[in-house]
């Protein structure tokens, strides 16, 4: 019979976040040392914003460390894995969140450059981080990995965000072969797809009037924050709460999309 009183406790448990430095990734990455994880909170410019997730963690007496590295250089994601497994001893669960969209353009104004960025960061760099990640998990015969996608995935997205909702849509579509392949080693892979989320990225990316637009679209009634999409990654890290699924993404989007 399954101990439910452990649930949503990581004690002990070795978690990589990248993109931790704000937004969605620094709220899991908090959440997740609140909760007694080790924590490695990854960075590619934010390096102020990385460590200050790492020192609030501390701070609240867990354990964290920074780790920077920009995932659209192809020679970075297995160091990174390897710089974690090296700090904690192992790798327990990975929440794959870095990613970004670069502004808003039609696709067929889309240059080459373009493409090559918002793949290269969304789609492969999510992709070279399970690779990496992988045997690890294998060979410790469990795992669970949490792949950051988006509600664009499915609706392609507003305005001129073709793009990225076309890598995301990768990410959705990994995540689900990662999840078969890794399955009879015990290694969970699921997927998180946020909605309009109110961080950084938006305020790089959407205008007042794209936001309000979105907003009343929500049956909610609000846009987003990092911390409503917390509790999603917990939940599928949790091995007690979600020990039986795999191959899923859970919309956290206020029921914009209702699939």
């Amino acid at each position: 019979m399954i101990d439910f009183s452990k649930a949503l406790q990581f004690t002990g448990k070795r978690v990589l976040v990248t993109g931790g430095g704000s937004g969605i990734g620094a709220a899991v990455a908090l959440a997740f040392g609140a909760r007694g994880a080790q924590v490695a909170v990854h960075y590619s410019a934010n390096r102020d914003g990385a460590e200050s997730v790492a020192a609030a963690i501390r701070a609240a007496g867990g354990s964290a460390i920074t780790l920077g590295g920009d995932l659209q250089d192809r020679s970075v994601a297995n160091p990174l894995i390897n710089q974690t497994v090296a700090a904690f001893g192992g790798l327990d669960v990975l929440v794959n969140n870095a990613g970004d969209m670069f502004g808003r353009r039609p696709l067929e104004l889309a240059s080459d450059d373009d493409f090559d960025r918002v793949m290269g960061l969304n789609a492969h760099a999510a992709f070279a981080i399970c690779r990496a990640a992988a045997p690890v998990m294998r060979a410790a015969g469990r795992g669970s990995m949490v792949n950051t996608t988006s509600i664009a995935a499915r609706t392609g997205g507003g305005e001129g965000v073709g793009l990225y909702g076309a890598a995301k849509a990768f990410v959705s579509t990994m995540t689900r072969v990662f999840a078969r392949e890794m399955a009879p080693s015990g290694v969970r892979v699921n997927g998180v797809a946020p909605g309009v989320i109110l961080t950084d990225f938006h305020v790089r990316n959407s205008s007042p009037e794209q936001l309000e637009g979105a907003r009343k679209s929500i049956p909610m009634g609000r846009t987003g924050s990092p911390d409503d999409c917390v509790g999603a990654y917990l939940f599928l890290a949790d091995d007690t709460l979600s020990g039986y699924i795999t191959g899923q993404i859970l919309e956290v989007n206020g029921g914009q999309l209702m699939p």
